[in-house]
Order: structure tokens, then sequence, then C-alpha cells
């Protein structure tokens, strides 16, 4: 079993900056490639990015790249979404998750989810 518990969501100006952060616990991060998602309101769930197991390949959805980074610190079985020149569309829940197997790209491939953390973006 895994734990996983974001954090760092807020309310935040268009051009302005947040840091998500997801702690896990049980089972050590340090197995799972992670990804993180987003639900915007009255919208389904999408993918925004991924990293590998040691955080040397990461993946994004186009509407992020190049403003959004992650990042993982195993030794604390933490990973981050660097989020940077925020949008009012990038108001969403955004959950992280730990991968079980298949596609990044995929909902379906990852096992265990946070509860989620708001961002609200104001125009």
């Amino acid at each position: 079993q895994v734990q996983l518990v974001e954090s760092g969501g807020g309310l935040v100006q268009a051009g302005g900056s947040l840091r998500l952060s997801c702690a896990a616990s049980g089972r050590t991060v340090t197995t799972y490639p992670m990804g993180w998602f987003r639900q915007p309101p009255g919208m389904e769930r999408e993918f925004v990015a991924a990293i590998s197991n040691y955080g040397y390949n990461t993946y994004y959805a186009d509407a992020v790249k190049g403003r959004f980074t992650f990042s993982r610190d195993n030794a604390k079985n933490t990973v981050y979404l660097q989020m940077n020149s925020l949008k009012p569309d990038d108001t969403a829940v955004y959950y992280c998750a730990a991968r079980g197997g298949g596609s990044y790209f995929r909902e379906g491939s990852y096992a265990y989810w946070g509860q989620g953390t708001q961002v609200t973006v104001s125009s």
C-alpha cells in the first residue's frame, strides 16, 4: 500500500507561480514512476506530467510544456510540480499518482492516488 498526500495549492494571479508537493508513505515512492494529473471544473481528469523512478526522464502535456517542471527527491519520498506563468486555464484540482505499469500518459496505469489539491488562477 502507498499513501500520497498533495500540498501547495492555493489562489494565485495569472502569471504567478506555485510549487505542489506530494509526500508518500507506506512503500517508498522510489519504486514507482510518478505522475501529475488535474481535473478542471466540470471536466475529466487529464494528464499533466510524468517522471521516471530516479527523475532522469520527464514527460509533459503540451498545455504545460515549458511552464511546469516535475522533479523528485527520493530520499524524502516526495515529488514536486513547479508551476510558472500560470494561466486561468490551469485552474483545477491537481492529483499526484504512482504508476503500477503501462503508459505514463493514461490514468489507468496509476495504482495509487492522492486526495488532490486545489489550484485557482485568477485573471
